[in-house]
């Protein structure tokens, strides 16, 4: 079964139609040619912007000369509401510094930490999901939700402060698009930037909450009795440059890319992994065999946990939870022979990127197996950045490549899960890549 993928638009459209498409979802409001193409320009009135799938000049944007190539702007003017002046956001020297605090705290040493934290929200999970048809967006966005809780804050998502910054988010995340109209139109600074009230009022809720928690750890450390998490060792630990660690107020900023990124794009990867496994029913036995091996909490495990990995690997390939990136140019450039001006939208789309014709073997169909071939491992080389790639590589990704084996395996020892008829979901890109209706399931105990 080929796993399920948007319609994409006709190949001319006008430019008030694309703006449309693009505000219900950035996926299917491209078009299909994109899928081959080693570069596409898309002319607007304001600006150009370029979407680069040539693997040599992604190299070029994100690895050889990244300072040349910042984020945009223009990519903070939807998610600015909630991530303030976040890692995620910022650029240049202000990016340096908070990347030389954060990195840290999320070094090998520290996975081996914070397992037993993930083992608990995994044993959680489990226990919550009931047999029957389920929803499993709903309840992945939730363990995620408590893995977060748990790793940065020593707290589980039943917490009081964990329980309403969780319910807040599920109302921010379906009305806020990864980019919004200002993405395209430069507006001034006093003009407003097209966000829906409620998702302001959720983002102004969510920041309060997160900045309660905060308050409390910045007196726990004060006191001495904070516990060794994630919050304690990025609150603690100072720039190596000038010895200053971050404010309250910066905290929160960066507490709320954590939130967002390890909660939401792990709960869409886990959510479409399970999809995958229910739909390939022989790879699924395989994983629920390998998976005896979770017999206590020992981060030793992730070791044997082989196929389970490949798989996560793969649906991170099919459905990469952060569709597409996009930087600007500071200076003159020549993309393939063209020339483009300072100013220009470079648009990186692992979406695009993963499923390209001219890279992969069977770029719409699902195969672990990819992985473990030379071809395969080729092909992650140059075009595979689920995580975006370079210096601006996310910061957690080998966290998440804990977290998503690891949560599969458990989930996968405990349920068998097959696909609903008639419920093939769709994938849109809010947020993240999530379906449009949900992802349903039936599970049954095993």
């Amino acid at each position: 079964m080929t796993p399920p993928k948007p319609d994409a638009r006709p190949d001319r459209v006008s430019l008030l139609r694309y703006l449309r498409l693009f505000r219900q979802d950035i996926l299917s409001a491209q078009p299909a040619r994109l899928y081959r193409a080693w570069m596409a320009e898309f002319r607007t009135p304001f600006f150009r912007s370029y979407m680069v799938n040539d693997p040599p000049l992604v190299d070029l944007v994100l690895k050889e000369r990244p300072d040349d190539f910042p984020k945009s702007d223009r990519i903070g003017e939807g998610l600015r509401p909630l991530l303030g002046d976040s890692v995620f956001l910022t650029n240049g020297e202000t990016w340096k510094r908070q990347r030389r605090i954060i990195d840290p705290a999320f070094e090998g040493g520290r996975l081996r930490d914070t397992f037993p934290a993930m083992w608990a929200a995994g044993q959680a999970a489990c226990d919550r999901i009931g047999a029957g048809e389920v929803e499993v967006e709903a309840e992945m966005s939730h363990a995620a939700a408590d893995v977060i809780f748990r790793t940065l804050f020593s707290i589980p998502i039943e917490h009081e402060i964990a329980a309403q910054v969780f319910a807040q988010f599920r109302d921010y995340q379906r009305t806020q698009p990864l980019l919004n109209i200002a993405a395209f139109l430069p507006l001034p600074r006093f003009l407003p930037r097209g966000h829906r009230r409620r998702t302001k009022a959720t983002a102004r809720s969510i920041r309060d909450l997160i900045t309660r928690l905060t308050e409390a750890r910045m007196a726990e450390i004060a006191a001495g009795t904070a516990p060794d998490d994630l919050a304690t060792k990025i609150m603690t630990t100072p720039d190596p440059a000038t010895g200053e660690t971050f404010t309250t107020a910066e905290m929160v900023d960066q507490v709320a890319i954590f939130f967002l990124a390890g909660h939401e794009t792990s709960a869409s990867a886990l959510a479409w992994t399970l999809y995958l496994v229910a739909t390939h029913p022989d790879w699924q036995a395989r994983l629920a065999e390998e998976a005896d091996a979770l017999d206590s909490c020992d981060f030793k495990v992730m070791s044997k946990l082989k196929l389970s990995r490949d798989v996560f690997r793969e649906a991170l390939r099919l459905y990469p939870p952060v569709p597409m990136m996009v930087r600007e140019t500071t200076c003159p450039e020549t993309f393939r022979g063209r020339d483009v001006k300072p100013g220009a939208q470079v648009v990186l789309s692992p979406w695009h990127l993963h499923r390209h014709t001219r890279i992969w073997d069977n770029p719409d169909g699902f195969d672990p197996a990819r992985w473990q071939t030379e071809g395969g491992r080729d092909c992650m080389r140059r075009a595979y950045m689920p995580f975006s790639a370079g210096p601006r590589v996310c910061t957690g990704a080998g966290f998440a490549m804990v977290e998503g084996p690891l949560l599969l395996s458990m989930l996968l020892k405990r349920f068998r899960f097959e696909a609903v008829a008639g419920k093939t979901p769709v994938p849109v890109a809010h947020l993240t890549v999530r379906s449009r209706d949900g992802i349903h399931l039936r599970v049954t105990p095993r």
